[in-house]
């Protein structure tokens, strides 16, 4: 499946299953399904490398929660990879969760992944990447990037 990143050189670990890493939790690269306790990477992410995490079906959103979990909660800063039923239509909020590399087949979804970013100019909901929410831009928050 090819491999598409917003990092400078993705990841060429190869991610062990959860089970198979709980053996093994030296290891910096874990494969979680959507249905593993994300909690149990709590005291690894700081030298965990690649988490890669499954979205079995587009419409099973579980995967979403975990990279927020991730990102925010627990403060993993390396790659955040998306596997699975990956679709280009998820891409700009997959990106406002976290995930910064992906496994899709599909046409085409390189050049979404380009626009993904700027597609919308406006967000509603806090998440991992940074962006003020509406709200807040209205009570006089500042943008990323700009010095108040």
């Amino acid at each position: 499946m090819p491999l598409f990143s917003e990092r400078e050189t993705p990841s060429i670990l190869e991610a062990l299953p959860f089970a198979e890493w709980q053996q093994r939790p030296a290891w910096p690269a874990v494969a979680l399904d959507n249905t593993d306790p994300v909690e149990d990477l709590a005291r690894h992410v700081s030298r965990l490398r690649l988490i890669v995490l499954t979205f079995p079906k587009f419409s099973d959103g579980r995967a979403y929660s975990q990279a927020r979990l991730l990102r925010g909660r627990m403060g993993y800063r390396g790659e955040l990879r998306a596997v699975g039923s990956v679709l280009q239509d998820q891409l700009p909020f997959m990106l406002r969760c976290g995930f910064d590399s992906f496994e899709s087949g599909q046409n085409g979804f390189g050049e979404a992944l380009a626009k993904a970013r700027s597609l919308f100019s406006v967000v509603y909901q806090p998440t991992e990447d940074g962006r003020v929410p509406a709200a807040l831009l209205r009570l006089g928050a500042p943008s990323p990037g700009v010095t108040p």
